[in-house]
């Protein structure tokens, strides 16, 4: 599957200068840039999404806003709707990405990396992300630009940092409006990876999450968000879709019953990731996992970590048996259909801390998330162990 990109262009000003005629790229997914930019043909900086044709976030025909300095030929008249909103990302503005990348050349500057070419990668309600390359093409750094509810982002690496230094990303410098500046991790990203990352990941991993485990009022004091499962919170996301999942009512009045036996269970709360799948997991020459994409971490239960990690019975084995005097394989039992309910508490967070227009990206995430729950609810707890 591939897409069509249209790019309405504006000037640093803010002026309509036309549109691009439609051009087609080969990356799906719409808040992957790299390729728009580069088939632009014209020096173009992608601010946001304006329009798609189709609910889903990959394929189709889609409409971004572009920034640019060139005045290209062959522009088509348009007359897009570009009205303030209070909910848009720094980045998502005209002048935003220019005065991010100011800042973090200026930050390259006073650790002697002067002259990094920066390079846009993504660009989306969640993030964006250019990567800095060496006048010979090596890359660097790495700017990331969240929004306010991953601003905790830095922080967090920080503090794993000083726990395990070299699991996470390092931090180069931390700024205002969600800004901070990586250091290149060497390696790849390893999304489909097997048994054998992943327990790389449970050995790397539970030190910190051992160290943390007496420690969840440090990390809430430090900003990272609660992540416990809060059944009032949970019901308000459900209530409008109550009529239209079945079985979502049986959930929520089952729902409390559930966490008194996940709390049986003896597990402490501790640092969660929120996304530890192994595409957030680079490796290098010596396979040493860095995790990366901390903007869902906060303070949360450990299963839900370990079963977004690996469904694996032997991984989760190892997992649990690092957890002396707890029931650790039922924790994760129960947190398997939980799960499903944490990710539409996510989600309905993100969908109400986004501008209209961005809304598409996350369009059916909750509905989602609350059936894969209910299809989850009922099935037998007990396989993991076998």
């Amino acid at each position: 599957m591939s897409r069509t990109v249209s790019l309405v262009l504006v000037d640093p000003h803010g002026a309509v200068l036309g549109a691009l005629p439609p051009f087609p790229v080969v990356t799906p997914w719409w808040q992957e840039v790299t390729e728009v930019v580069a088939k632009a043909g014209a020096d173009v900086t992608v601010l946001r999404l304006l329009h798609a044709d189709r609910p889903a976030p990959h394929g189709g025909h889609v409409t971004y806003l572009a920034e640019t300095r060139d005045s290209p030929a062959g522009l088509l008249p348009v007359t897009p709707s570009l009205a303030p909103h209070p909910l848009r990302a720094p980045w998502a503005e005209v002048g935003g990405p220019a005065a991010s990348l100011a800042w973090a050349a200026g930050a390259l500057d006073r650790i002697g990396l002067s002259g990094a070419v920066p390079r846009q990668q993504r660009t989306w309600n969640l993030s964006a992300i250019w990567r800095f390359d060496a006048p010979d093409g090596t890359p660097v750094a790495w700017l990331k630009q969240v929004p306010r509810f991953f601003a905790h982002e830095p922080v967090v690496l920080r503090m794993v940092d000083a726990v395990s230094p070299g699991l996470v990303p390092y931090v180069l410098a931390a700024g205002e409006q969600g800004r901070t500046l990586l250091a290149h991790v060497p390696g790849e990203d390893r999304y489909g990876a097997g048994p054998s990352l992943a327990a790389a990941v449970v050995d790397a991993f539970h030190p910190v999450q051992a160290h943390f485990a007496t420690r969840v009022d440090e990390l809430l004091a430090a900003g990272l968000p609660d992540h416990r499962l809060d059944p009032a919170r949970v019901e308000a996301v459900a209530a409008p879709h109550l009529d239209r999942i079945p079985g979502l009512a049986d959930v929520l009045a089952e729902l409390p019953g559930r966490l008194a036996e996940l709390a049986a269970c003896g597990m402490p709360d501790t640092l969660l990731h929120g996304d530890l799948h192994p595409g957030n997991v680079r490796t290098g020459p010596d396979g040493s996992p860095v995790i990366v994409d901390w903007g869902d971490s906060g303070a949360g239960h450990p299963a839900f970590d370990a079963l977004r990690l690996s469904s694996d019975p032997g991984v989760l084995r190892d997992w649990a048996g690092r957890w002396p005097g707890c029931d650790a394989l039922r924790a994760v039992e129960l947190v398997r259909p939980l799960a499903g309910l944490r990710q539409a508490v996510v989600y309905a967070d993100f969908v109400a801390n986004i501008e209209p227009a961005e809304r598409v990206y996350h369009a059916d995430d909750v509905a989602a998330s609350l059936r894969q729950a209910c299809d989850s609810w009922r099935t037998p707890a007990g396989t993991t162990s076998t």
